[in-house]
């Protein structure tokens, strides 16, 4: 019988699956999860289980970076909430779901970012893909410029919006500002870039890319993630800590890293925030938050801003890892930021070393592979947080000494 090229049989989309992640696999990019046992009382330390084994680790690969999620008072605010309001919202925000809760840290989130209004959302991810989708949708003619290590949210939220997209060398002003002159002067445009980049740990040149946006009468967007809850008095993020928050048109940020808790959202004037509130699908169409998720997430950014030896014990525990790693020989990519990234360039090598960390010296460190990261440049995203003692950063740092000196004498030999 004559077969349509145009379809494609079931079994034929079944094949392609399996081939698929067959090539993950063989790749050494398959992901693979640990099933951990958290313990509040015991973080940053865990039990885990893989395949039939067994085992404690210390964990450096949390983004819980404050402790925020352990502490007990934060807990305490979740668990009054789950008592007073139930586990869940019971509806989207245009439909019984928009609770006093909701409302409440929306206002928290608005005063800690010095913005008219905020907006919440699942996740950071689900407010970048949003908002941007939103924003190149209903903007005629907007053209997005976008820094070439912006997160995959971002990417996915231009990508979906169907606008014209300008990717900037990263952290490249003279290529941004030479994309900015290359657009006539009538076109919308916005500037969007990350404060911190979760891979590389880099700052962005915030103060510059204002500038450029300024003269040539752009929008910015900030992605706060890995920023909000850690830099400036009252720990509000990069831009905060540079006092240019003001000037930053809309701000992105997470309410599941830092402040322990889930969730995400932006903060911006009270007109963008209604736009997205009105014409975003991924906001408009989803049950809200639960409130016992934004009464802990509230009470979370109360502590963190009055208490500065929080953020200061992590940054305190970051500098005391980089000074061993440079006594013991292991090079770190520098950065001004609290992620400290190690190179072990090829999948299998950097999960071998990773296995091998969590099996035999009890250390918990995620490989970072492709498509997170360009084939070649695998390796390690190591997170000291606000809870990590100094033996702890000891024992990471004689482990990976150990399997830094095997692998690197085993690839000699070989």
């Amino acid at each position: 019988m004559f077969r349509n090229p145009t379809i494609i049989p079931v079994q034929d989309i079944h094949r392609s699956i399996e081939e698929q992640l067959s090539t993950l696999r063989s790749a050494g990019n398959y992901r693979r999860f640990l099933t951990v046992r958290k313990d509040a009382g015991r973080f940053p330390i865990f039990t885990w289980e893989r395949g039939g084994v067994e085992g404690e680790a210390v964990n450096f690969s949390s983004n819980d970076y404050l402790g925020m999620g352990c502490d007990r008072s934060v807990a305490s605010a979740f668990c009054g909430a789950v008592s007073s309001h139930g586990a869940g919202s019971g509806g989207t925000r245009n439909l019984s779901g928009t609770t006093v809760a909701h409302q409440s840290l929306e206002r928290v989130i608005a005063r800690w970012h010095g913005k008219s209004a905020a907006l919440l959302f699942g996740s950071a991810f689900q407010a970048n893909q949003t908002t941007l989708q939103t924003l190149g949708r209903r903007i005629e003619g907007l053209v997005f410029l976008s820094d070439a290590e912006n997160h995959a949210s971002i990417i996915e939220g231009i990508r979906g919006s169907g606008a014209r997209k300008l990717v900037f060398r990263h952290n490249d002003l003279e290529h941004l500002s030479e994309l900015l002159r290359s657009l006539p002067p009538e076109t919308p445009r916005i500037i969007v870039f990350e404060s911190v980049y979760s891979m590389s740990g880099d700052i962005a040149p915030v103060e510059g890319i204002l500038a450029l946006a300024r003269r040539h009468g752009a929008m910015t967007y900030v992605d706060e993630v890995h920023g909000a809850g850690l830099y400036g008095d009252t720990g509000a993020g990069i831009l905060e800590r540079e006092g240019l928050a003001s000037k930053v048109d809309i701000i992105n940020g997470t309410l599941a890293k830092a402040v322990g808790v889930i969730g995400g959202y932006i903060a911006a004037s009270a007109a963008v925030v209604d736009f997205v509130r009105s014409f975003g699908p991924g906001f408009i169409f989803t049950t809200s938050m639960p409130p016992a998720a934004c009464v802990a997430a509230e009470r979370s950014i109360q502590l963190i801003a009055c208490d500065a030896d929080r953020r200061a014990r992590m940054f305190r525990g970051v500098a005391r890892l980089r000074l061993r790693l440079r006594e013991e020989g292991i090079p770190y990519l520098e950065n001004d930021s609290h992620i400290t990234r190690l190179l072990v360039p090829g999948a299998v090598r950097c999960r071998r070393i990773s296995d091998r960390l969590l099996t035999h010296h009890g250390i918990y460190v995620q490989p970072l592979n492709h498509p997170t990261v360009p084939t070649g440049s695998e390796g390690f995203r190591v997170i000291v947080t606000a809870l990590h003692e100094d033996e702890h950063i000891e024992r990471f740092v004689q482990a990976i000494k150990t399997e830094w000196i095997e692998q690197h004498t085993h690839h000699m030999q070989a």
